[in-house]
C-alpha cells in the first residue's frame, strides 16, 4: 500500500498521535502491505465476534460486542497507518495498489456478514456487504477511466465503520428494553441503503466527469 497522489482525505492523518505512530512503524521492519493484511485479521475477529454474539448472553455477549466494536476501529487504524507508512514513511511497494484495495473489500464482507449472522439475517449482511463493495468498484472504475477518486458519502468506508461500531456498542444495552437484534438490523439497513445511495452518487459524478472530459477534447 498505497497510492501516493489520490488519497482519501482524513483529518486523523494530520494529528500528532497518528504521525508519531506512523513514524514509529516506518522505522521498524514493518511494511505497509503487512499493515494492510493485518486489517483483514482485525475484520475477521470483528466479524467472528459479531457472529458469536448472536448465540451468547450476559457478560460473554457484552465482551463479544465490545470486541466487534474495537476491531472495527482497529481495521480503520490499519487503513490509516498503511498509507502513512507507505507515503510519508517512503516504504511503498510495487504491489501496494493491490494491498490497498483487496483487504478493504474482504474486511467489509467479513464485518457486515458477521453482523448479519449475529441477528440471524445473513442475507441482509450480504446485501450490505455487496453495496459496500459496489461503492469501491465505482470509485476504482473512475480511476481506471482517468477520473480522480471519488470518496464521497454518505456511506463511505469510515462512515460504514462508524455506524457499525456505534451499533455494536448500543446493542450491548439492548436487553434493557427487551430487544434482540433490532439495533444491528437497523444498522445493516442503514449501511445497505446508504452504500447503495453512495454508489449511485459516485456513478452520477463519474458519468458527469466523463462527459465533461469528452466535451473538452
Amino acid at each position: 500500500m498505497t497510492e501516493t497522489g489520490d488519497r482519501r482525505p482524513l483529518a486523523s492523518r494530520d494529528t500528532r498521535w497518528a504521525q508519531r505512530i506512523a513514524q514509529w512503524l516506518a522505522k521498524r521492519s514493518i511494511t505497509p502491505n503487512q499493515i494492510s493484511q493485518t486489517s483483514m485479521l482485525a475484520a475477521a475477529i470483528a466479524g467472528g465476534a459479531f457472529a458469536l454474539s448472536g448465540v451468547s448472553v450476559g457478560v460473554q455477549h457484552t465482551i463479544l460486542l465490545l470486541l466487534a466494536a474495537g476491531f472495527c476501529q482497529v481495521r480503520l487504524l490499519c487503513n490509516l497507518f498503511d498509507g502513512m507508512v507507505a507515503v510519508e514513511g517512503g516504504k511503498g511497494a510495487a504491489d501496494g495498489p493491490f494491498w490497498n484495495e483487496f483487504p478493504d473489500r474482504v474486511a467489509d464482507i467479513l464485518i457486515l456478514v458477521g453482523a448479519g449472522a449475529a441477528i440471524g439475517s445473513i442475507g441482509l449482511g450480504w446485501a450490505a456487504a455487496a453495496f459496500a463493495v459496489l461503492t469501491a468498484y465505482v470509485r476504482e472504475l473512475g480511476r481506471a477511466t482517468g477520473q480522480p477518486s471519488d470518496f464521497s458519502g454518505p456511506m463511505a468506508k469510515q462512515h460504514r465503520m462508524a455506524v457499525v461500531t456505534a451499533g455494536a456498542v448500543i446493542s450491548i444495552f439492548e436487553p434493557l428494553w427487551g430487544g434482540s437484534g433490532l439495533v444491528l438490523s437497523v444498522v445493516l439497513w442503514i449501511v445497505a441503503l446508504g452504500a447503495g445511495l453512495t454508489a449511485l452518487r459516485r456513478g452520477r459524478n463519474l458519468v458527469r466527469g466523463l462527459k465533461a472530459k469528452g466535451s473538452a477534447t
